[in-house]
């Protein structure tokens, strides 16, 4: 009775996190210059298309298991939404993955044109510093932190760099070295959502012990985030996902799927959950709510 009571008040928690971040969300406003009406459109459209908002709420989250009101992070965990959705743009460009639909509906490229469509993902960057430097409340060291941390995960050794790395790996598939594919998703898909969940503790006031729990936590939570995608990609179905599906086997892609097999991979994604929750042992308060959201990223079906 206990373990259901815990799920219950966590998901009501959630969805207190997910409905408060939309609501922050749907608020922003970009400019008030009617010649710049259409960037501002095509930035909403990516923004609002949806999703499972899974890194601004975990930032809310850990604020939460750390001591801090989950709305004083909304700036920052908007922050990092904002360049979760830039990456997604440029992402889906034909020069990258070239993918015609995210979340259902086409990609920003399809709707605006490609040059819209890179201006767009652009300018989120510098609209997440401005949400960060401007809105975040906090001490000076507390916001210069979360403007590093937020960088660190975005530049060369993160999001980009393993963009790189998994460019320069297309069309190798089930040949890659076992080493080069776990850095690539280190950087690729790891780095930002380790960072959401640190951005979160930073402005809670976490001690290291705390953050470095936390930093465990989440890197093992984006590992098994991108073996989980990885599976989907390889056996779910457009209408499911809302983007491609079967595109990482048609353009050589290295993946988990690739370099374990189908069973192989959701077992090594069983690993990484279990050792995603074995760091959450290490953390004082209530960690029910990132132990829910462990086990809805390892049986998520889309």
């Amino acid at each position: 009775m206990g373990r259901r009571v815990s799920q219950t008040r966590s998901a009501i928690r959630w969805e207190q996190h997910r409905r408060a971040f939309e609501k922050y969300l749907g608020g922003l406003r970009f400019t008030e210059e009617p010649r710049l009406e259409g960037l501002e459109k095509a930035m909403r459209y990516s923004m609002l298309a949806g999703g499972k908002r899974v890194r601004p709420t975990l930032c809310m989250e850990v604020a939460w298991v750390c001591g801090a009101e989950p709305v004083r992070v909304l700036p920052s965990a908007a922050a990092i939404e904002l360049i979760h959705t830039y990456s997604l743009i440029h992402d889906d460009l034909p020069a990258m993955d070239d993918d015609d639909f995210r979340r259902g509906r086409p990609t920003a490229h399809k709707e605006f044109g490609e040059a819209t469509a890179i201006l767009a993902g652009d300018a989120f960057f510098g609209e997440a510093l401005t949400l960060i430097t401007v809105h975040q409340e906090g001490s000076c060291e507390q916001v210069l932190e979360v403007v590093r941390e937020l960088a660190d995960s975005t530049g060369v050794n993160g999001m980009v760099g393993g963009q790189i790395m998994d460019m320069d790996q297309t069309g190798v598939g089930a040949e890659v070295d076992l080493e080069t594919l776990y850095m690539i998703h280190k950087y690729k898909t790891g780095a930002l959502i380790k960072s959401s969940a640190r951005i979160g503790a930073i402005l809670a006031g976490a001690g290291e012990d705390e953050q470095a729990a936390v930093s465990e936590y989440a890197s093992e939570l984006g590992l098994c985030f991108q073996i989980v995608d990885d599976v989907l990609n390889a056996t779910s179905t457009r209408d499911t996902l809302g983007k491609s599906a079967g595109s990482d086997a048609e353009q050589g892609k290295a993946t988990f799927v690739g370099a374990y097999g189908l069973e192989g991979a959701r077992r090594e994604a069983d690993k990484v959950l279990e050792r995603a929750l074995a760091a959450l042992g290490r953390l004082d308060g209530d960690t029910s709510g990132l132990r829910d959201l462990a086990f809805f990223v390892r049986n998520r079906e889309s």
